[in-house]
């Protein structure tokens, strides 16, 4: 733009020495005054082309680079003339908040994510002492109320056509467009289900397994379908489609399975996941979804208290954590060290555990727990069904609170995380009990009545359990 200027002004001095040229005689302009003109003329072309030099907002004269200017400057379309250079920097310093903010937005790992949270009832209305989340199989989904429970690994509800199933409520696959069949019983996956059965010579190669649970045994085809869960569908998930039943205690409308092996919701789900899981599980008096199950880190509590998460080859899919004490008032209850400590080579310690309903203790760590307390509360004392240790109510201001101590986190264990009430409410009962005196009793367990409104998290990948008061009723 600024060359064509310059060529313009060049032509307008060679007009004018044309014009003084053909036409001074006619006009009559003398000598002196036709040198004047030429000299102003020659002083307009300098000066025009010393001030396209020395334009501090042009570009080079042949166009070429690329001139940067502050957005407010002098040579900027947008300054605005009535502010001051002060106010300007101001102005433009106020936005860096929103700057900042967006620039640390643009890390991909910590944009937003939805919260994937499955709500959590007790299971009175399904008349078990577990609780169950909503679960949908196959496309259009099929509705479950599915036990959850962390020290299982696969998951299986009832199927069309079951023998022995209570629940009018199975699972149809001819109805469902993303059923993707039996898995092979030659295939790696079949191998991965507890109790999975060799392929026979003949006949059906589809893979079955058979499992005991709660005292009942079934036989099931390891199938594959969508599950939804919360916000999310794991596409092709593995799961078992009852086809019989001996016994009628396992969970009417099936399980889920928590654990850490590779047929959990844990495992097949990773890739959403990561490893983490948390719950909140509501008082069992409640006939409410308000507890919660919120899988991965998103939504997870910034600040918990936790412990280390331990594994054991021996029992692999459970949930290991060092309990080091007891505490029953403020008396530290004298254990012996060799049944609490965590020892891979017998699979003995202490668990987390969702299915199961009151805390368990080997035989000698419960009785030492519950002479202390009764020793504080002074009875007297009768003994209800799996609770040994009830007296009438008016007692119950005697009651201590119980604190579990692990590694790294003490847990105060509520009131209502403590004591069971009769069905009128006269009789109170603690609720904690000895686990089954056999060669197989070497777990502590941690149930889930003493995990009411408590947040329960676990993150497999840094190894930690984290713990934190949290009401969800």
């Amino acid at each position: 733009m600024h060359a064509h200027y310059h060529q313009t002004k060049q032509v307008l001095y060679y007009n004018i020495l044309f014009l003084l040229h053909q036409h001074t005689p006619i006009m009559g302009v003398n000598t002196i005054t036709a040198t004047l003109i030429l000299f102003t003329a020659t002083l307009l072309l300098y000066f025009s082309t010393v001030a396209i030099a020395t334009d501090p907002c042009a570009s080079q004269s042949d166009d070429s680079g690329i001139i940067v200017i502050p957005i407010y400057g002098n040579c900027s379309p947008f300054k605005n003339l009535s502010d001051s250079w002060d106010t300007t920097i101001i102005d433009m310093a106020s936005k860096d908040p929103l700057r900042v903010e967006y620039l640390f937005g643009l890390d991909s790992s910590l944009r937003k994510k939805p919260v994937s949270a499955a709500p959590i009832a007790s299971g009175q209305a399904f008349d078990i002492g577990n609780y169950v989340v909503r679960v949908k199989l196959g496309t259009p989904g099929q509705l479950f109320f599915m036990v959850l429970d962390t020290s299982t690994d696969e998951a299986w509800v009832p199927c069309s056509g079951c023998i022995g199933c209570s629940s009018s409520t199975t699972y149809s696959p001819q109805a469902s467009t993303t059923y993707g069949g039996p898995v092979a019983c030659y295939a790696p996956r079949c191998a991965q289900a507890r109790g999975a059965l060799p392929c026979p010579n003949t006949g059906s190669r589809a893979c079955i397994f058979n499992q005991s649970y709660a005292g009942s045994t079934f036989s099931a085809t390891l199938v594959q379908d969508s599950l939804s869960l919360a916000v999310d569908t794991i596409p092709s998930y593995a799961f078992g489609c009852v086809n019989s039943v001996s016994g009628g205690t396992i969970p009417a409308q099936g399980l889920l399975g928590l654990g850490r092996g590779p047929l959990s919701l844990l495992t097949q789900s990773w890739s959403l996941y990561s490893g983490v899981f948390s719950y909140c599980l509501p008082s069992f008096k409640s006939f409410y979804f308000s507890g919660s199950l919120i899988l991965g880190r998103t939504g997870q509590p910034r600040r918990i208290r936790s412990t280390p998460l331990l594994r054991n080859p021996r029992r692999p899919s459970l949930y290991y954590v060092n309990l080091t004490g007891v505490t029953v008032g403020r008396v530290q209850v004298p254990l012996p060290t060799e049944y609490l400590a965590f020892d891979p080579n017998r699979g003995s310690g202490t668990i987390i555990d969702s299915g199961t309903v009151i805390t368990r203790f080997v035989q000698p760590v419960y009785n030492a727990i519950r002479d202390e307390f009764r020793n504080q509360v002074k009875g007297p004392f009768v003994s209800i069904g799996s609770f040994d240790t009830c007296f009438v109510k008016t007692y119950e201001t005697l009651a201590p609170l119980i604190k579990f101590r692990f590694t790294g986190l003490d847990l105060t264990l509520p009131y209502e995380n403590t004591l069971i009430h009769s069905s009128y409410g006269a009789v109170a009962c603690l609720a904690m009990a000895a686990a089954p005196n056999n060669v197989n009793s070497v777990l502590n367990v941690i149930a889930n009545y003493q995990q009411q409104n408590l947040r329960v998290m676990f993150d497999t990948v840094n190894n930690r359990v984290g713990i934190a008061r949290e009401l969800c009723n």
